[in-house]
């Protein structure tokens, strides 16, 4: 995922800015209510190659994240960020657990 979507072509969830909104109201089209949402945050890893890792994609999803759902007003309540290694996350969305594991990196090519 890369941060932000800067306006041009057409708006989509692989951006940051853009999928934590559809999220959020999809969330209170639903039924939530915005003061029974919190956030679990997790990812922002720097897995692209050293060449690529100017552009600090991970940290810049990391830094958005937090920035949006504290504008949102809504609480974080766990989370692991940032790191080299990818991460596996499975999510049980009738408990809120979270469960982590990291990624191996592999050095076949």
């Amino acid at each position: 995922m890369t941060p932000y979507w800067n306006g041009e072509g057409l708006e989509s969830p692989k951006y940051g800015n853009v999928s934590i909104i559809q999220l959020f109201q999809k969330m209170l089209d639903f039924g939530a209510k915005k003061e029974d949402i919190v956030c679990k945050i997790f990812g922002g890893a720097e897995v692209l190659s050293e060449q690529l890792s100017v552009f600090n994609v991970g940290q810049r999803n990391i830094e958005l994240a937090y920035k949006m759902v504290a504008e949102l007003g809504i609480s974080v309540v766990s989370s692991s960020t940032g790191g080299k290694l990818g991460r596996k996350i499975y999510f049980n969305a009738g408990t809120g657990e979270v469960l982590q594991k990291y990624l191996v990196k592999s050095n076949s090519k």
